[in-house]
C-alpha cells in the first residue's frame, strides 16, 4: 500500500516535468541547484570561524600555536570579520614590516593602533 502511494505521489510530482526535454531539465537542475546553493555561498563569503583563519595564517608561514594566538588577538580586538590574514597584511604594510613581524607583534600587542585606525577608515 505504501509502495503505491509513492508511485502516485511520484506521478503526480512530475507533471510539471513531463513535457520538458532533457536539456530543459538539465537547465531546470542547475537553476534550481544555484538557487539552493546561492544563500550557503553568500553566508561564507561574509562569514568565517577561527580555523579557517588559523588555516590562513598557517599558510602565511605561521605555526599553529602562533595562528592561534593572532586568531584570538584579532577575536578581542573585534576585526574577525575582516580576515585575520587580512589584519596581519595590514599590520605589515601599515608599519612596513614583515608578514612575519607583523603576526608576531600583533600577538606582542603591538601595531593594533595601525590596524584598528586602518579598518576605522575601512580603507
Amino acid at each position: 500500500m505504501a509502495i503505491n502511494k509513492k508511485i502516485d505521489t511520484f506521478e503526480q510530482d512530475r507533471q510539471h516535468l513531463i513535457n520538458l526535454s532533457d536539456q530543459e531539465i538539465h537547465d531546470k537542475f542547475w537553476a534550481l541547484t544555484e538557487e539552493i546553493v546561492a544563500p550557503l555561498l553568500a553566508l561564507a563569503q561574509k562569514n568565517t570561524t577561527p580555523s579557517v583563519e588559523r588555516s590562513v595564517l598557517i599558510r602565511l608561514g605561521f605555526s599553529s600555536i602562533e595562528a592561534k594566538a593572532i586568531v584570538e588577538k584579532v577575536m578581542d580586538h573585534n576585526l574577525m570579520s575582516k580576515g585575520a590574514g587580512h589584519v596581519v597584511y595590514v599590520a605589515s604594510k601599515e608599519n612596513n614590516i614583515s608578514i612575519k613581524e607583523a603576526g608576531l607583534g600583533l600577538i606582542e600587542d603591538k601595531y593594533w593602533d595601525s590596524v584598528i585606525k586602518y579598518f576605522k577608515g575601512d580603507k
